[in-house]
């Protein structure tokens, strides 16, 4: 067994990525399914960075990073194979991806389904807070709610 490893998303990750997220949820539950993520990933995202954890040579999850959001980056998907959840692969994956953040900026933003209890105690845990939710974003009766980890004001306050 070797330790996880977090690296950058190549092409040849796309099929084993694509499939650790059509059976999984929350993405289930809001009607992605494969055609969805194939689009998605093909080619991969353009102006985004992306990252997988690779677990002892399988892909096990998967962040993707658009630049530039809010004073911020935006933490556009995390997810994480069911069958490597609770190994801390999404901390580390997390953990990467602010790292990266934060060298640029001094927000992340992320959003979370409101009724993935799961993933909100995550972000929690990492220090997250909510800002606010958004009704109806991808399903109707449903609201995503967004989150911010920052490290302090953009700019810093003048005399």
């Amino acid at each position: 067994m070797t330790d996880p490893i977090v690296r950058p998303m190549t092409s040849d990750d796309r099929a084993a990525v694509i499939e650790l997220l059509v059976d999984a949820d929350p993405w289930k539950r809001l009607g992605y399914g494969a055609g969805d993520w194939d689009h998605y990933f093909t080619p991969l995202p353009q102006g985004r960075d992306s990252y997988v954890v690779d677990h002892n040579g399988k892909v096990a999850g998967i962040a993707v990073v658009r630049q530039k959001f809010l004073l911020g980056d935006y933490l556009e998907l995390l997810g994480v194979a069911d069958w490597a959840r609770g190994k801390g692969l999404g901390k580390r994956l997390l953990t990467r991806v602010e790292s990266a953040a934060f060298s640029r900026e001094k927000n992340l933003f992320a959003c979370v389904s409101d009724f993935n209890d799961q993933a909100r105690h995550f972000y929690e845990k990492q220090g997250y807070q909510e800002v606010g939710p958004l009704p109806n974003l991808l399903i109707p009766g449903s609201a995503e709610i967004l989150l911010r980890k920052t490290r302090g004001p953009v700019r810093e306050k003048t005399a």
